[in-house]
């Protein structure tokens, strides 16, 4: 059955009131009424489905935040990876990056891995962090594989940096050779207080230090860090802070380098920031002292075109394991430098939303 919805355009006053009271007299079950300033008169007929489908739950971002805690998100993230050698279901095509003004893109992430369905849509506008603005905007989208049918919609800046930081706690726990840090935490934006937050908590981090160009943001992660029983301590000095702290995280907005050194033999270094060519946060030299020394693992294959630090440094992406390898050969904990480059992929935010879609069902049957 249809509905038909009149929408009708009106100059007069005294002509909209005659409409309303002609259409109001004359509507039956199978008739709603609707005024628009800006259309002309149309007639346009609905199925009743799409009048009468259920409402799907949007969720802000303090909800979706509350679905996706760390371990266990770090959690699913592992158990995607393990699957990802048996499972013919999971399908996770290349992003979409559209350039769209100056330095801004749209990103659009599909992923599957056969019974749910999602996609990510998003802007970054890396100028809007100067404005006060959030630089990533948008949302993800999921549905049932089996009947198309729209089940959860979910704050995307959310899942990305939670689902980013679950990541960089996943490669800790698997790689660092000192897990519980001191951790330097380099850049106090989103993804500053998100690895904060992911390492306390999945890792048992205690002390952190922060750098930062923005003494104000440095000054609230600290606060933060405090908030949550930790101690915080802002510097300057990045020499004597990569000599204290063998956990590092780098989670700048990439456009210099801002990490020249990681002293300690049994260092462990995050980059988060850099996920195209022309992107960097490391130094080349430092990319190829870790490369020499130590183990550099990629978070997965596409870094191949998308890790600027390394692509910068002249390192053959091709050849370097992917966090997956890792996972899936359990590794054991390597006893020198590791660097960990992050670049994100769309099978990251597939894991975040199976558990926010479990979460929000268990939910609801509380």
């Amino acid at each position: 059955m249809n509905k038909t919805v009149a929408i009708v355009r009106s100059a007069s006053p005294c002509s909209r009131r005659l409409c309303s009271d002609l259409l109001s007299a004359n509507t039956g079950p199978g008739l709603q009424f609707c005024k628009l300033e800006a259309l002309s008169a149309a007639l346009i007929r609905l199925p009743m489905n799409a009048l009468t489908q259920p409402s799907t739950a949007s969720l802000d971002a303090r909800a979706t935040a509350a679905l996706l805690p760390w371990t266990a998100l770090a959690d699913e993230i592992e158990t995607l990876l393990l699957q990802l050698q048996n499972s013919g279901g999971i399908a996770i095509p290349p992003r979409i990056v559209m350039p769209t003004a100056a330095d801004n893109c749209l990103f659009c992430m599909p992923a599957t891995d056969g019974q749910v369905v999602m996609t990510k849509l998003i802007s970054f506008t890396p100028g809007n962090a100067q404005a006060g603005r959030p630089t990533i905007q948008g949302d993800i989208v999921v549905f049932d594989a089996a009947t198309g049918e729209r089940q959860l919609i979910l704050d995307g800046p959310t899942v990305t940096a939670r689902r980013t930081a679950a990541v960089s706690l996943l490669a800790a726990r698997r790689l660092a050779p000192q897990p519980q840090g001191p951790l330097l935490i380099i850049g106090a934006g989103v993804q500053g207080s998100a690895h904060l937050q992911a390492f306390a908590q999945g890792l048992g981090t205690q002390e952190i230090w922060i750098h930062s160009r923005s003494a104000d943001s440095a000054q609230r992660l600290a606060d933060q860090a405090r908030d949550l029983g930790l101690q915080a301590r802002i510097t300057d000095d990045l020499e004597e802070a990569v000599r204290h702290c063998p956990l590092i995280v780098t989670c700048t907005p990439a456009q210099a380098v801002v990490l020249h050194e990681a002293a300690r033999p049994d260092a462990f270094v995050c980059a988060v920031g850099a996920f195209t060519p022309k992107m960097v946060e490391l130094a080349p030299a430092l990319c190829q002292r870790f490369l020499r020394e130590g183990r550099i693992v990629v978070d997965t294959e596409d870094a191949l075109h998308e890790a600027g630090d390394l692509l910068q440094a002249g390192i053959d992406v091709s050849t370097l394991p992917t966090l997956a390898t890792v996972v899936q050969h359990n590794w054991s904990h390597p006893t020198t430098p590791v660097l960990f480059k992050s670049c994100g992929w769309g099978g990251w935010d597939l894991a975040a939303t199976r558990l926010a879609l479990r979460q929000h069902q268990l939910g609801r049957l509380v």
